[in-house]
């Protein structure tokens, strides 16, 4: 099994190499090595709580009360245990999941399969679009048409962005994952929420997706938490950890990475259960279970913490998730576009063309349904997002499972049944929310 070190790139192009990678020192200290290997899985958990999740949060919030904290949980396990996958492969086999469908898959399947992943980036991106737009129009006071003009020109900041190294780069998404966090601590405290029943919406209820609209949620959560562009992406980044090629460097490669990406997930399921939690505390339990969109949310922070601060804080928070989930989605967009087409051009380009696509659905829904689109749209994406997953997790699971692809990396049995079971529950959400549409 042949293995080769990631190569370093250089501008003008998108990471997964952003100007260089980062050597890890096998004579280091366990810690040491952590510390290097550190940073993969905190992008990938970007995308887990990106505006999208918001949205599908409030509303399960609002509506249900803490009864679906339990969706979110295991939601956030699944994406674990994916990820690990992900890491596995791209540590193995030194390439990422869109290279290896297409070496491995005709054209016509791999090409099927790469227009299947735009969709899912460009429906991760209209939900970037519009929770920052709905961002700069709940803190500058805009229209949502201006807002998301202004989220036109947030190429700028990838450009600024990707020459600056990708620890750099790390580091800033750490500072915008900070801020999330922050802000929902402090959120919470001034709600106050009653912790025993928190506590026990984490524990699995079937009686609570019984009916058609709360599992219609269910898989929204779902979609929004274990994310197509993700799994490709995260093949392709773990590379940027430069290390051996022998057979002790690449398992504790595994190793690290597996600490890295639970450690990142687990953060992100705090976050995302603090925003249900927060939905569930400030109108489930005030009578205001109609709230479904993230700007009456916005609004009605204010008279019931009795102040304009955490609404203020509840924007930033917006605002962070949404930019920070803009530059891991077009990081995922190149390495798919690069990796199913052979194709590589200039991220800028990458950019234009993923946010203009993104746009053009963000103004018709604004323009044709109003103000009131933004959370409907929201979730429409995270569904969508939802139905395109079996298709990246299929050849995932079939990769990490090839005993001549992955060598003595290749899935153990428990690992087997658990990815296979993981793949079998989602498609059979998708199959029953698909039978919802039709019939």
């Amino acid at each position: 099994m042949k293995f080769s070190l990631p190569k370093i790139a250089t501008a003008p192009f998108c990471p997964p190499e952003v100007a260089g990678s980062v050597a890890v020192d096998p004579k280091a200290s366990f810690f040491k090595r952590m510390l290097m290997f550190a940073g993969p899985g905190l992008l990938i958990s970007i995308g887990y709580m990106d505006p999208g999740n918001w949205a599908t949060a409030i509303e399960a919030g609002s509506r249900y009360g803490y009864s679906l904290l339990f969706v979110v949980l295991l939601a956030s396990l699944a994406g674990m245990a994916v990820q690990c996958l992900c890491s596995r492969l791209g540590i193995a086999t030194g390439k990422d999941l869109a290279q290896l469908c297409r070496e491995r898959y005709s054209q016509r399947s791999a090409r099927t399969q790469w227009l299947l992943a735009e969709i899912s980036i460009i429906a991760t991106d209209l939900a970037e679009v519009l929770g920052c737009a709905l961002a700069f129009h709940l803190l500058l006071g805009v229209s949502l048409t201006t807002g998301i003009v202004i989220t036109a020109f947030d190429t700028l900041l990838i450009l600024a962005l990707q020459n600056r190294g990708f620890r750099r780069l790390e580091a800033i998404m750490l500072a915008l994952v900070a801020t999330i966090g922050v802000c929902f601590f402090i959120e919470l405290l001034l709600i106050k929420p009653y912790w025993p029943d928190v506590l026990s919406g984490f524990t699995p209820s079937l009686s609570a997706i019984s009916d058609a609209a709360p599992l219609y949620l269910a898989i929204g959560i779902l979609g929004a938490t274990v994310m197509p562009h993700n799994l490709y992406l995260h093949t392709s980044i773990v590379q940027t950890r430069l290390i051996g090629k022998d057979l002790a460097s690449k398992q504790d490669a595994v190793k690290l990475a597996r600490i890295d990406t639970i450690g990142s997930l687990a953060l992100a399921l705090l976050v995302n259960a603090a925003i249900l939690v927060l939905a569930a505390a400030a109108f489930y339990k005030t009578g205001h279970t109609d709230v479904v969109e993230i700007q009456d949310a916005y609004h009605l922070l204010d008279p019931l913490v009795g102040g304009a601060f955490a609404s203020i804080l509840f924007g930033v928070a917006l605002l962070a998730s949404g930019q920070s989930s803009t530059f891991t989605g077009t990081i995922a967009g190149q390495v798919i576009m690069e990796g199913y087409l052979n194709l590589r051009i200039p991220c800028w380009q990458r950019r234009l063309i993923t946010r203009g696509l993104a746009l053009i659905p963000a103004f018709l829904g604004v323009w044709l349904l109003g103000d009131g689109a933004i959370g409907k749209l929201l979730i429409l994406s995270q569904v969508v997002l939802s139905l395109q997953l079996p298709f990246a997790l299929y050849p995932l699971i079939r990769m990490t499972g090839d005993k001549q692809l992955m060598g003595p990396f290749v899935n153990k049995l428990p690992t087997r049944v658990l990815a296979w079971l993981l793949f079998a529950v989602i498609s059979g959400a998708n199959g029953w929310l698909i039978g919802q549409w039709v019939f």
